[in-house]
């Protein structure tokens, strides 16, 4: 018995130490993450697989000896919680990286085992503020997730225990970091509110939440034998507009681009039981690497980048650009003024957006070195002529948008700009913290069209109507694409592409919607395209005016629509 009872403590050793060798070996993978390139698509693929690989051994690992390593090692909930977090973190990472919307929800599936088998709940018991500091990033990371799939009731249910945490963290303690805590919290309140810019309401005036990434139901229709060019395979999407609500990185404009730019998660895991603690999912490496075969355009999200940082990703999704591939580059930023007497420079004299306000430790120019230099954090159309050698859809939303009217097409490559209007009315001017008004029209045109009417509450039985109507007016619009002659090829080479087609589309009701307005008065108050689409064929075709005045006369604001033959674009 004697020897039994040796053998035993041996086993339980071997196994306190195997557990402690895994978990040594996942803390050092996860933290040589950070030091991973940010860009380009190989160099990381195989560090993920090794971490993913040894975080999927120690969770087993955990599951399969609990009891002993509960009794000898003395492992605590809190601890379980941590490992839980870190592969969520991982699937919100590789999700970041790959773009595929499915691992959102892998990582959804771990954040919310937490919470509901309440690993955390004792950490405030331990008396280590530290703790309490993973248990608040936590929560942090698992609002960024659910805001993402737009789980916004579980949201609001998060946002209130973060704040419970919070107080419960600077009661106990008084940190120094809670005035950084407390600027977290009403970042994510601010983001909500402001991103909640139409209610839809349903027969019991409840709230619905609605998704606006690429579906079966919502992808624009193209004629039969139309041939597919181009395929979309690398975005960038850059945001720094210094008034605009953000939260961890992301601002609504970005928010809302990433989420247009993606097709909508095939699996549901929020019906999943946790009876039993979660394990790992798919990982990406279990069938071969599932990039190979993309649903959606890999995306790089710049928040403030300098413009060091974004000509690093852009020369980046440039080199990585397949044969047959397009690149979309998205900026929505303040404009930075050019020169204001007279130039035939467009590259660099008419100014451009700034990506980045001055970084702390930058000396701002004084006198008259200021006049001869210009902001060094200003992109310029001249910056983006050596990425024309491959196809590029440009996206500018910002008060200087027209600086890229003019953009050359050096190289011969398809070349489409979608330039924001630069102004908006007066009455309007304090919704541009919730969000630019062009960004919101390729989000969701139908939410833009409500925005622009002042309505703020619609029934859900109105809304599905108009939707209805929208969807028409999408589908009239790329027939008449697919049939229009002076159509420049530009536009042909791109129209293939499920989410390019959808652009150019939601941009023609957007600018038909606006030069009807009676709001918008003149050429700085609509969007305009580079090169030109065709007016008689396309933006002034009586008929795309006829679906966007029934939709006015549907939603009870008909008044505020012109007739066609009153709109003047030159006023």
């Amino acid at each position: 018995m004697a020897t039994d009872g040796q053998n035993l403590d041996e086993n339980e050793k071997k196994i306190v130490n195997e557990f402690c060798h895994h978990l040594e070996k996942s803390k050092q993978l996860f933290n040589g993450l950070r030091d991973l390139p940010q860009y380009g698509h190989k160099q990381w693929q195989s560090y993920f697989g090794r971490t993913f690989d040894v975080y999927t051994k120690l969770w087993k690992f955990q599951q399969q000896h609990r009891a002993i390593l509960d009794f000898k090692y003395g492992l605590k909930r809190w601890q379980i919680g941590e490992i839980a977090s870190k592969i969520g973190q991982l699937y919100y990472h590789y999700y970041l990286r790959t773009s595929e919307t499915n691992y959102l929800n892998e990582s959804f599936s771990f954040y919310s085992a937490i919470r509901m088998r309440a690993y955390y709940s004792k950490a405030s018991k331990e008396e280590r503020p530290d703790l309490m500091v993973k248990k608040l990033r936590y929560y942090a990371r698992f609002i960024v997730v659910c805001l993402l799939l737009k789980k916004m009731k579980l949201v609001r249910d998060l946002v209130r225990e973060l704040a419970k945490q919070i107080d419960d963290y600077t009661g106990t303690y008084e940190p120094e970091d809670q005035m950084e805590w407390n600027l977290v919290l009403g970042e994510i309140k601010a983001f909500i509110e402001a991103d909640n810019i139409i209610n839809v309401v349903d027969v019991d005036s409840s709230s619905i939440v609605l998704s606006h990434r690429l579906t079966p139901l919502n992808t624009p229709p193209l004629e039969k034998g139309t041939p597919v060019y181009l395929t979309l395979q690398e975005v960038l999407i850059v945001g720094n507009c210094h008034e605009q609500v953000k939260f961890s990185e992301l601002t609504l404009d970005m928010f809302r681009m990433l989420q247009t730019l993606e097709r909508e998660p095939q699996d549901d895991l929020t019906n999943q039981i946790y009876d039993t603690s979660p394990a790992p999912g798919r990982t990406p490496f279990e069938n071969g690497d599932r990039t190979n075969k993309r649903d959606n355009p890999h995306k790089y999200l710049l928040y403030k980048p300098t413009y060091g940082q974004l000509n690093t990703f852009l020369a980046s999704a440039f080199k990585e650009l397949p044969p047959n591939g397009a690149m979309v580059l998205y900026i929505s930023a303040d404009g930075c003024p050019g020169n204001q007497k007279h130039t035939d420079d467009s590259a660099y004299d008419l100014g451009g957006v700034i990506t980045n306000s001055r970084r702390d430790g930058e000396e701002p120019a004084k006198g008259k070195k200021a006049e001869l230099y210009k902001e060094m954090h200003c992109l310029h159309p001249g910056d983006l002529y050596p990425y024309t050698r491959k196809p590029l859809f440009l996206i500018i939303d910002s008060s200087n948008s027209s600086a890229f009217q003019n953009f050359p097409n050096v190289f011969g490559q398809p070349l489409v700009c979608l330039l924001s209007p630069e102004q908006v009315p007066v009455t309007m001017q304090d919704q541009q913290l919730k969000g630019n008004l062009f960004t919101l029209f390729l989000h969701s045109p139908l939410m833009a069209m409500c925005c622009v009417c002042s309505i703020s509450d619609i029934p859900i039985s109105l809304w599905d109507k108009c939707q209805a109507q929208v969807d028409k007016f999408v589908a009239d619009a790329s027939r008449l694409f697919s049939r229009a002659r002076k159509l420049d090829h530009a536009y042909v080479q791109f129209l293939g592409d499920d989410f390019l087609r959808l652009l150019l589309l939601r941009f023609v009701f957007c600018y038909i919607v606006l030069i009807l307005h009676r709001g918008f008065k003149g050429p700085s108050y609509y969007p305009a395209s580079h090169p030109a689409l065709p007016t008689d064929e396309i933006l002034e075709h009586p008929a795309l005016y006829k679906l966007v005045l029934d939709l006015a006369s549907m939603l009870e604001v008909r008044g505020l629509f012109a007739e066609p033959g009153d709109v003047d674009i030159s006023a």
